[in-house]
């Protein structure tokens, strides 16, 4: 797996001829051109030419339109064509077992249950609470899970075989959440608003590969902190972070809500900062699958991956977040007051410090997975010394988020989908470019590498 992700590899454009990446989700029609089509069209062209730059070559030679004439005349890609284009198949299995952490960012996972989204696409799933990240990571590799809830960094690593043993292939299919977490500190902070007087911390995030992670050290960083060494940053899992801030072994934790919410709930820290305004839009959780789901189980995939990403739509409609919030309050899934889960969802809220709130965005739900979210994950480990060799970022991204499937999920369900896969972000006032993902990095100050 590191070979195929090292910087002389890379993945080639669509071979529709179009010029987008391959990975984004052809519109031309789906008789060999459209869509499904054009998947078909794709895998022949790299079968009959399996080596990458032998590929590129003859796609530069003579044109997409030309190889495939001359492959059309020995492989039967009409037929396979019409195979694939029709009515999607029954699930190869229904019945699926889920894992998510209870926190607020799983929640189009978890109301997918009780609502009924799973049901109405054909799959009998069994969502199970877990007790950390590495308890999820570990269980989905031993494929005690179908699927499951993830950190988005997560199935990157994971791919990377940093952080494991040995790569493991698991790819995001959709984002779960944007937005959605918070610094939060204890109550005798409340005069040390400026990070600069933090030397000396004691901070949590719920997991080394985690957006809560990179977002906090970066965030230590702006203030000209270096994260490793002038405060303690622990992994300590959501359900736990609050009991820790109660119980002083923390000055407080990047984390996710409800704790957050619940620490101000039982008055014991307050809401420094909302994570969407370092970055608007950012992502933090991911629906994650075996890289070889679509492929061995492709009815089933996209069946669940109908479900996750109708859920998510259903999640983000304010209109609805009350009635999500009754859904996964209760004790089989994320256990807390319902006014605390309603105050999050709805984005009014008390902050600890004797305001109440009205962010309606404090948390979002959208589930297109950018190439470009992916590529900015990367830099951060590289930037940490999590990964300390050279990867081709774009090939990873491509890899490990599949833009082409949910983007395809999203155009089902009458949603609209973004036309490429890459967008620049304003990430802590500066401009993030994922076409120059080194130049971002040799621009932090503070970093590893």
């Amino acid at each position: 797996m590191a070979k195929l992700f090292d910087r002389t590899t890379r993945i080639d454009a669509c071979a529709c001829g179009a010029g987008h990446a391959a990975g984004f989700a052809c519109d031309m029609p789906a008789d060999g051109t459209g869509e499904l089509g054009q998947a078909v069209n794709e895998a022949a062209i790299r079968a009959v030419f399996p080596d990458p730059a032998t590929r590129r070559a003859m796609l530069s030679t003579f044109g997409a339109g030309t190889l495939l004439a001359v492959v059309e005349g020995f492989l039967p890609l009409q037929n396979a064509r019409e195979a694939v284009a029709q009515a999607p198949g029954a699930p190869e299995k229904r019945d699926l077992k889920i894992g998510f952490i209870p926190i607020t960012c799983a929640t189009p996972i978890i109301m997918a249950d009780p609502m009924g989204f799973y049901r109405k696409h054909g799959l009998n799933v069994e969502v199970i609470r877990t007790a950390g990240w590495a308890v999820i990571r570990d269980r989905a590799i031993a494929r005690e899970y179908d699927a499951a809830h993830m950190l988005s960094p997560m199935p990157v690593a994971m791919s990377l075989g940093v952080g494991v043993a040995a790569p493991q292939a698991w790819a995001v299919a959709a984002i779960e959440n944007i937005n959605g977490q918070a610094i939060t500190l204890a109550n005798k902070h409340r005069e040390k608003r400026d990070p600069k007087d933090w030397r000396g911390f004691r901070l949590a995030v719920p997991f080394d590969f985690s957006m809560h992670n990179y977002l906090l050290r970066a965030y230590l960083a702006e203030a000209g902190l270096d994260p490793d060494r002038d405060v303690q940053i622990r992994s300590v899992p959501p359900p736990e972070m609050v009991a820790n801030l109660r119980a002083d072994n923390i000055d407080g934790f990047l984390g996710p809500d409800p704790f957050n919410q619940r620490a101000v709930f039982d008055g014991i820290g307050f809401i420094h900062v909302l994570t969407k305004d370092f970055w608007e839009g950012h992502p933090c959780c991911a629906f994650a699958v075996p890289a070889s789901m679509p492929r061995e189980q492709p009815n089933t995939f996209a069946a669940l991956l109908r479900a996750i990403v109708e859920a998510t739509a259903y999640s983000n409609d304010t209109a609805n977040r009350r009635e999500v919030a009754a859904a996964i309050s209760g004790p089989n899934y994320l256990n807390q007051p319902q006014t605390v889960v309603e105050q999050v969802l709805t984005g009014t809220f008390a902050d600890g410090l004797g305001t109440v709130r009205r962010v309606p965005d404090r948390i979002g739900f959208d589930p297109y997975p950018w190439h470009s979210m992916a590529i900015w994950m990367i830099t951060q480990m590289r930037r940490w010394g999590q990964l300390t060799r050279e990867v081709d970022y774009r090939a990873v991204a491509e890899q490990t988020f599949l833009a082409l499937d949910a983007g395809k999920a999203m155009r089902d369900l009458g949603l609209p989908v973004p036309d490429g896969t890459m967008r620049s972000a304003t990430i802590f006032g500066k401009t993030f470019d994922p076409t120059q993902p080194d130049a971002y990095l040799a621009s932090q100050t503070i970093r590893r590498t």
